[in-house]
């Protein structure tokens, strides 16, 4: 039976021949010849499943068979001759001598690529195909060295590459120079050359670093103590120092609240005003964290927590200590139960009163959307106000630092009337004895609580809106004025006749 040939190992090498390969299959013993294509070459039978040859020059895609005295195989087992990589161009030309850098070569046959040697030094290869291969540079000694790419096809040309030594950092200034001893403060350091710093050290003490460009590094400085210097550290080596003073941060002080007292639910804003306030952790009302809006060293705005009606103390903690505490009074919302009277003119004008509770700090009453004027507090229950113009039934409300007022208790209801009008008396004329039943027709009636003849009061029933029925009392004869009064004020004046009885 003729020889069988399973697959070569390896399967592709380069044109000039030579490449050291394995067959294996059966049928080996006795070969005479071994073939790549048309070209025979050297073998050597290892046994009757394995030869082993050197293979002679070629190029493209040929057919390995081995012949014996019982015939030639004639299983399809290729051996590729892979063209020899070829380099045109290195971007970039140089690079530090710590490595770490991208490289791009460009040229031909380049895919399959086993190694890229800058000198002695295997690069790192990241991408690779026929025309381009990109790596990362390994380290070298500041010099220049050839850089050549390897794949089945051989070794490539060479291109120089050069090690540029990395020069030293320097600083110039930090900013600022000193701190607080338990550090977490951000400093600014300024040189040149502090591209890729590997460390930023207070001392001993490595900082964490937060931005680093070849001018300028941010760092969190480390907690410490006294005078210690600052340091860079980079592949170049490590830079010149600067001082850095430690100092224990100073015990911040309050001067000021504003405001001084807030409702019980809290959410309002209030602004603590004193000194070394800088890097406040905390504020607290009593034992309640406040939530901080801006911090600045001679002022803090917050929201003020929830708490309970009562007085509590403002603190404010920093990396120094804790201030001394300000007072600060919860005070819990107005409430309203009644108003005298509850009906006035559309004009307003007239003096109300508001009773409740928690009046005293009051600071603003309202009717509806309309503000009242001249607020006197009489009590923690009572005030007066001078109603404001209005029209319809409008909501009565007292604002305090402790809140607003709502319509939820009591009776804040407070309603507008027009003035009321006279149109006609019907009778116009009665006996001066008295006690003719009036009709007094009109508008803006209901609310009538008096009608008087030439001055004198008589009694008297609203009927409607448009009609009040008067007893006329006794009077001298002649002619007087019936007016009518309402909440809203008094009516324009009808003639009345007193007829002599």
């Amino acid at each position: 039976m003729a020889p069988v040939v399973t697959s070569i190992s390896p399967a592709q090498g380069v044109p000039a021949g030579g490449t050291h390969v394995t067959l294996t299959g059966s049928g080996f013993t006795g070969a005479t010849m071994v073939r790549f294509g048309p070209n025979g070459t050297t073998f050597v039978i290892v046994s009757d499943t394995q030869i082993t040859a050197k293979t002679p020059a070629g190029s493209g895609t040929v057919q390995v068979t081995v012949t014996a005295p019982t015939g030639t195989s004639t299983q399809n087992v290729f051996f590729t001759y892979a063209p020899a990589p070829v380099l045109t161009t290195l971007t970039p030309t140089s690079g530090p001598a710590s490595g770490g850098n991208v490289v791009t070569l460009t040229g031909a046959n380049l895919a399959g690529a086993t190694s890229v040697k800058f000198g002695s030094s295997s690069g790192v290869v990241l991408t690779n195909t026929a025309t381009q291969i990109t790596v990362i540079a390994p380290a070298g000694p500041p010099s220049s060295v050839n850089v050549t790419v390897t794949t089945a096809g051989g070794t490539s040309n060479a291109l120089p590459y050069t090690y540029v030594a990395t020069p030293a950092p320097t600083l110039t200034t930090l900013n600022p120079t000193s701190g607080p001893t338990t550090g977490g403060n951000t400093v600014t350091l300024t040189g040149t050359n502090l591209t890729g710093a590997t460390a930023v050290l207070f001392g001993a003490t490595p900082a964490t670093i937060l931005t680093n460009t070849a001018t300028q590094i941010t760092a969190t400085a480390p907690p410490g103590t006294g005078n210690v210097n600052v340091t860079v550290t980079t592949a170049g080596g490590t830079s010149n120092a600067l001082p850095y003073s430690y100092a224990a941060a100073p015990v911040p002080t309050l001067s000021s609240l504003s405001p001084a007292s807030g409702p019980t639910s809290g959410g309002n804003v209030v602004t603590l005003n004193g000194g070394n306030l800088t890097g406040a952790t905390s504020v607290k009302f009593g034992s309640n964290a406040a939530t901080v809006l801006t911090n600045t060293a001679g002022q803090i705005t917050v929201i003020a927590p929830a708490g309970p009606p009562s007085s509590v103390n403002v603190t404010v903690t920093t990396a120094g200590g804790t201030s001394n505490p300000l007072p600060y009074f919860y005070l819990a919302a107005p409430t309203l139960s009644d108003l005298s009277p509850h009906l006035g003119p559309a004009t307003g004008g007239n003096t109300v009163t508001v009773f409740g509770a928690n009046l005293t700090l009051t600071s603003a009453v309202n009717f509806g959307a309309n503000p009242a004027t001249a607020i006197t507090v009489v009590s923690d229950n009572q005030l007066t106000v001078t109603a404001p113009a209005g029209s319809g039934t409008a909501v009565v409300t007292v604002t305090t630092p402790g809140g607003t007022s709502t319509a939820a208790t009591g009776n804040p209801y407070y309603t507008y009337l027009g003035a009321p009008v006279l149109t006609s008396l019907v009778p116009s004329h009665g006996v001066d004895l008295g006690g003719d039943a009036i009709v007094l027709s009109g508008s803006n009636l209901t609310y009538t609580d008096s009608v008087t003849f030439g001055g004198v009061p008589a009694s008297f029933a609203a009927i409607s809106d448009a009609q009040v029925v008067a007893t006329s009392p006794g009077g001298a004869p002649g002619t007087v004025n019936v007016v009518a009064h309402t909440p809203a004020g008094n009516s324009n004046a009808l003639p009345f006749v007193y007829d002599p009885s």
